[in-house]
């Protein structure tokens, strides 16, 4: 090998510290060449080594009756029963959708979807969490655009519905966009594949897609902050082929289904240095390639760069010996190339060579456990107290409650997404059986009867707020849309979206986020079975708020006791399951009315959100309701709305809400743990005795109506109507988000 000169700056410009580059060279016993250098770099980052959060991570609860495999695979799986598991995980892929809108957010779509076949599994539905900047900035509408043109070009181009996620809107994301994708698969579980380098001697073999200098460090980069010039660095943005994607996927399908893979992992991060490194380390082996071998598209590349390329649509595996030619036999039927580029060795060493000649030689726990694990410092923001102090009584009360309504339907944050999700395929392979723009997506299982809901949720100025409460009512939230469409929570995926982790306050409120999902997930039983980290969204000092996203998959036992926020039957009565608070900290209201982001959170006890769930799916189950939503971002006179614009002919409400607190508080406070169904008329003392038996409190607040929304508010002995045209409603509401780009 030869040596290079490291400089101070050349260590910098890999994301490493001095303090890490000498550890380097203690783990090594000699200075890294620069090779050697540009791996440590990518496996040291924090978008690959989690050294800020892994600590963190590890108190989160992993374990429970379902989980076949939990965080530190390509994905988590849980048992549904029939033999059969489910495989899916949510990942980030902010960085590149920032400098590169369409390419960056397709290329996120294909790295989750490669996580979920690589387990064994097909997928067989993708979501995605957005959150965008202010959209009368040219920029952020151009980027919402090509965001969602990306999503919808790869995702439609595999064949894999798009059923449902969330967009939202905040000056915080102006320059750092969330682009956060998740992907669910369905395998058998005797078929489940792991990404493991097993068997001394076994041949390495790559397939997909050719190497190229796309992406070649896209990882450090994305454990960057942003600057004036990152727009310029699109170099770093990887450049995806759906096409080829699709028949990687089908090809990965039938290796496995031939049973001669022992083990398979994606090249999403860090590429092939990430994909060899980690497969060793899984099964405590060496791994020696030779990257004369590797299939290249473009000529001269160097050691470090195909070693740090991020180039798309391409897998490595481990086969036993003897089986190549029938595994390049499967790749030539798909069109796709495959190549042995190595073997598994005893040496537990990770050995690079080019035309025989050593480039780089690194101890592989070097790569991945050994990599560095900071305590960083926490401090609780000195503004915290300052955010949540606020005097309701200094907020005047709406002189005009229905333009606040007509206000808030028609926002950003709580208008239609249909001009999103009519992009997306979400029909193909017919087993999306509630469509999006429900609390929950839901997917039939076939041949077993069962469904699958799947949820995703999140709010960033909640936990901008406080970020304890803020995580809680995330997964809170999540498993109150699960069980709205009839289902029972399993487990959960997360993706935590942060500023800079070198900032005290920014470490405190991830430490709370974490704090908040253990104290969730526990109370429901939802085990975290995998998730992404991402840190250092951030330009120039200005952060995000911390954004952890919750994905939540449940099982609906009997695909026909499934149930939709849609109003369904003409004279059905409403009822509003839950209480009415003095609750506006935080709202939507609060920030599209009044300007402000501030307050105490709406409080969330779990056992009460426990209660009101099992009750509300027992309904459904039972048959007891036609409808029924979960009531949060906008509130009480939102849900409503939604519900009436939701139904399939013109459908409305006519009801009367009577509460000792203030208006705005009653209709578009985000009091927690409420729901909205809809109920038979014959069915109504068999639902409210169920709801006695669970201690739920409830209120009759009206019925169904046909073409007209009549609400009828009663506070401070006076009353307050918004009436309006169902059509008229929908147009304003199906036209926001439109009408805001």
């Amino acid at each position: 090998m030869t040596e290079s000169v490291i400089t101070e700056e050349l260590i910098a410009s890999h994301g490493l510290t001095v303090e890490e580059y000498e550890k380097i060279c203690a783990i090594m016993g000699r200075k890294p060449n620069y090779t050697e250098l540009g791996i440590f770099s990518v496996m040291w980052s924090e978008h690959c080594s989690y050294k800020s959060s892994r600590r963190y991570l590890k108190t989160l609860p992993t374990k429970g009756e379902c989980v076949v495999q939990g965080p530190g695979e390509n994905a988590g799986i849980i048992d549904l029963g029939n033999d059969i598991v489910a495989v899916f995980k949510i990942e980030s892929h902010n960085h590149p959708s920032f400098i590169s809108p369409y390419q960056g957010a397709g290329t996120g779509v294909g790295g989750i979807l490669r996580d979920i076949f690589t387990m064994g599994a097909r997928p067989i539905a993708n979501m995605n969490s957005l959150r965008f900047g202010n959209v009368s900035n040219p920029r952020t509408r151009y980027i919402i655009e090509e965001v969602v043109a990306g999503i919808a070009g790869y995702g439609n181009c595999m064949g894999i519905p798009t059923v449902g996620g969330e967009v939202f809107f905040d000056d915080c994301y102006e320059n750092n966009p969330l682009v956060n994708a998740f992907t669910l698969g369905i395998a058998k579980k005797d078929m489940i594949f792991y990404g493991k380098a097993s068997g001394i001697g076994n041949p390495v073999i790559y397939i997909g897609s050719r190497t190229g200098r796309d992406g070649i460090h896209g990882a450090t980069m994305a454990s960057e902050e942003f600057n004036e010039e990152s727009e310029e660095r699109r170099p770093t943005v990887q450049v995806g082929d759906p096409f080829t994607e699709k028949l990687l996927l089908e090809a990965c399908l039938e290796l496995m289904e031939k049973n001669i893979i022992l083990g398979i992992q994606d090249m999403g991060a860090a590429g092939l240095t990430c994909s060899t490194s980690e497969m060793a380390a899984r099964a405590n082996t060496g791994i020696e390639i030779d990257l004369s071998l590797v299939p290249l598209r473009e000529t001269g590349m160097t050691p470090y760069e195909i070693m740090l390329s991020e180039s798309q649509e391409r897998m490595l595996l481990v086969s036993e010996q003897g089986k190549e030619k029938e595994i390049e036999s499967v790749l030539r039927k798909w069109d796709l190339e495959a190549a042995v580029i190595g073997k598994v060795t005893d040496t537990g060493r990770f050995v690079v060579k080019n035309h025989g000649e050593v480039v780089a030689d690194i101890p592989v726990p070097a790569l991945t456990d050994d990599a560095p694990l900071y305590n960083r410092p926490l401090m609780r923001p000195s503004l915290q107290d300052k955010l949540q102090t606020l005097d309701i009584n200094s907020i005047p009360l709406p002189q005009d409650i229905g333009s606040v309504f007509d206000l808030l339907i028609a926002s950003p944050d709580l208008c239609s997404r249909r001009w999103v999700y009519e992009q997306y395929d979400h029909m193909v392979e017919a087993n999306t059986v509630i469509l999006p723009g429900s609390d929950a997506a839901v997917l039939r299982l076939e041949d077993t009867g069962k469904g699958l809901a799947v949820s995703l949720d999140g709010n960033g100025r909640y936990c901008h707020l406080d970020p304890f409460e803020g995580s809680k009512i995330a997964v809170a939230e999540s498993a109150r849309n699960i069980a709205c469409s009839g289902g029972r929570p399993l487990a959960i995926t997360n993706c935590l979206n942060f500023a800079n982790p070198e900032r005290p306050e920014v470490m405190w409120q991830f430490s709370e986020v974490i704090r908040g999902i253990t104290e969730a997930c526990n109370a429901f039983g939802t085990p975290v079975i995998s998730g992404n980290v991402s840190f250092y969204n951030e330009t120039t000092g200005n952060g995000i708020y911390p954004t952890p996203v919750i994905g939540m998959v449940g099982i609906i036992d009997d695909i026909n006791c499934r149930c939709t926020q849609a109003l369904k039957k003409e004279n059905d009565l409403i009822i509003l399951l839950g209480e009415n608070r003095e609750e506006i900290g935080g709202s939507v209201y609060l920030k599209m009315i009044h300007g402000l982001a501030a307050g105490k959170l709406p409080v969330c006890d779990l056992e009460t959100e426990k209660r009101l769930q099992n009750a509300v799916r027992d309904s459904i189950g039972k048959g007891l309701i036609n409808s029924a939503h979960d009531c949060s971002d906008g509130g009480l006179a939102v849900a409503l709305a939604e519900m009436c614009m939701s139904a399939s002919t013109l459908l409305g409400v006519d009801v009367e809400i009577d509460d000792d607190i203030r208006v705005d508080a009653l209709l578009f406070g985000e009091t927690q743990s409420r729901v909205v169904v809809a109920c038979p008329k014959e069915k109504e003392e068999e639902l409210l005795e169920l709801l006695i038996n669970y201690s739920i409190n409830y209120k009759v607040l009206g019925t169904v109506t046909s073409g007209r929304f009549k609400l009828r508010a009663l506070s401070g002995g006076k009353y307050y109507t918004i009436e309006r045209d169902i059509l008229e409603i929908r147009q304003a509401w199906e036209k926001g988000f439109e009408k805001n780009l």
